[in-house]
């Protein structure tokens, strides 16, 4: 159901801009949808400065019919795709787009940890990748005992709500935790133990485990079950025509994430600068992806590499975020260069890979022309943008492999450290402000193979790591929540300088004999 409140007369976008008088309406909207973001999202955006002649047409979400101008600030903004699409008679500006991302600022006391993982289901038995089916048994099984919420698209069951969690399926069928929004890092290392309990007590029944790492360690992409979600046909379709490993990605990649906010465009650059300098430390310190089909791959973040022959229009270490024009107008600028994938109409997605969301909004689209897009074709948008950070109503840190639970809590606490401390963030933006453009993209190239013994300037990496993890701890214990020893996971990383890919590595040509196998139990949740 849609829950609508009537918020106070005036509101302020953010510090930078003048406070204006005006209505809003804040919508919170539930709704069964496909995304890996499948989060309850209650947003308040600013009524921003449409013409009071424009109006809006009836708008039918999950059954309610709502009306309004857009000279009072009616606007609708749910996570993709909603049940009914809402039609606006005239198309969005610019910078209601903008205002979008103005949205996403909070004051700090309302700052939170959100955490995503993947990992990687397969038979006990055979190794193999769990079937759909599979996934279909195990969705229901969790759905039914632990009281989550079905999301389906047409017949099939693609994923599960609770709450502001959901549960989701990548391409090839990695199975996503997409957590709440929390306030401390206890909150969020206790959801993620409760998911593993809830997903454990029902796979292990089925024979099926899984496994903690950043890519496919033993299967090709030939293997891969696919799963019935028709955003990712579209992306198959696509991928290969602007990357050599786009398909690899989506089949046989496997991340850990962490979402965390701004309280103005100011702080969304400060923190966004800062999070990409360091983003290449985050890589090599999680770096757990050296094995394909069954042989060292030559990196120690496979997943790493693959970002950088996906598809170039999408990726990468957004070098504009350190221009001095850089705010929310310049990523949504960037963002509309970006080829669209799809739109989604009538319970259907519609194949509009590699054409204009500007010509979307000139109600130019081929693909649906003389419609145009919402606030929720613009949210679907930005999740098809991959860069090494990512902005939407707040920040995606995105560099990090997927590996085992006791590293799922880890990366958070190295982020909201380094982030949500305001002297441990000025001392970041101040230690990497000569870094250059050329510098930030060779550590984005080398460390995938080098991790932390990367050369950098007058050492490696890994001093430069040492001082951004006491940077860490020490933003942490200025929290005062006791968050520290949650970094106790890379310590050693950082201690010794030999990533957990590394240590896979001498197990492969040690212990195991040259064989993969063991990383299933290995890295087993």
């Amino acid at each position: 159901m849609a829950l609508i409140s009537q918020a106070s007369p005036s509101y302020c976008i953010h510090s930078e801009r003048q406070c204006k008088a005006g209505n809003m309406v804040v919508y919170s909207v539930r709704n069964f949808m496909d995304t890996s973001k499948m989060k309850e999202n209650s947003i308040g955006l600013p009524a921003l400065p449409w013409n009071s002649s424009k109006t809006v047409q009836s708008l039918h979400i999950d059954g309610v019919r709502l009306g309004g101008r857009r000279g009072h600030g009616v606007i609708v903004a749910a996570s993709p795709p909603t049940e009914e699409a809402v039609i606006a008679a005239e198309p969005l500006t610019k910078e209601d787009l903008v205002g979008y991302l103005t949205s996403g600022c909070k004051p700090k006391e309302k700052w939170r940890i959100g955490t995503e993982h993947e990992k990687f289901g397969f038979e006990f038995e055979t190794l193999r990748p769990m079937k759909y089916e599979q996934i279909a048994d195990l969705l229901n099984g969790i759905s039914e005992r632990f009281d989550w919420e079905k999301i389906m698209e047409g017949d099939n069951i693609i994923g599960l709500k609770q709450g502001k969690q959901s549960i989701s399926l990548e391409p090839g069928g990695q199975f996503e935790l997409s957590g709440a929004p929390l306030e401390t890092l206890h909150q969020t290392c206790a959801e993620v133990n409760s998911h593993l309990y809830q997903v454990k007590a029902v796979a292990e029944e089925m024979g099926i485990g899984f496994l903690g790492i950043g890519f496919q360690p033993k299967w090709g992409v030939q293997d891969i079950p696919i799963m019935p979600k028709g955003r990712y046909e579209i992306m198959r379709n696509y991928m290969p025509k602007v990357g050599s490993l786009g398909l690899d990605m989506m089949f046989r990649t496997c991340t850990v994430q962490v979402n965390l906010d701004f309280s103005s465009e100011a702080d969304m650059i400060r923190k966004s600068r800062a999070a990409l300098a360091l983003q290449p430390i985050a890589t090599a310190l999680f770096a757990n992806s050296p094995f394909t089909e069954g042989k060292p791959n030559g990196y120690l973040s496979m997943r790493s590499q693959i970002w950088t022959d996906t598809d170039k229009n999408r990726t990468g270490m957004l070098p504009f975020v350190f221009d001095e024009s850089f705010g929310f107008e310049q990523y949504v600028d960037y963002a509309l260069d970006v080829p669209m994938y799809f739109t989604y109409r009538k319970k259907k997605y519609i194949d509009c890979a590699g054409m204009s969301f500007r010509d979307f909004m000139a109600g130019k689209l081929p693909c649906i022309p003389g419609e145009y897009p919402t606030l929720n074709d613009w949210e679907n948008h930005l999740t098809t943008i991959f860069p090494e950070i990512r902005l939407k109503r707040y920040l995606e840190m995105r560099g990090a492999d997927g590996g085992p639970w006791r590293r799922l809590c880890a990366l958070p606490a190295f982020w909201v450290g380094l982030l949500y401390d305001e002297v441990c963030l000025q001392t970041v933006l101040d230690m990497t402000a000569d870094w250059t453009a050329e510098e930030r993209q060779m550590l984005r190239n080398k460390v995938p193979k080098s991790g932390l013994k990367t050369p950098f300037r007058d050492g490696l990496l890994r001093h430069v790591a040492e001082d951004v993890l006491k940077l860490a701890k020490d933003g942490l214990e200025r929290r005062g929540f006791k968050e520290a020893g949650f970094l106790n996971a890379v310590t050693e990383v950082v201690q010794t300088g030999v990533t957990p890919a590394e240590k896979l590595l001498e197990l492969y040509h040690g212990k195991w004999g040259q064989s993969v196998d063991p990383v299933f139990e290995e890295l087993l949740y």
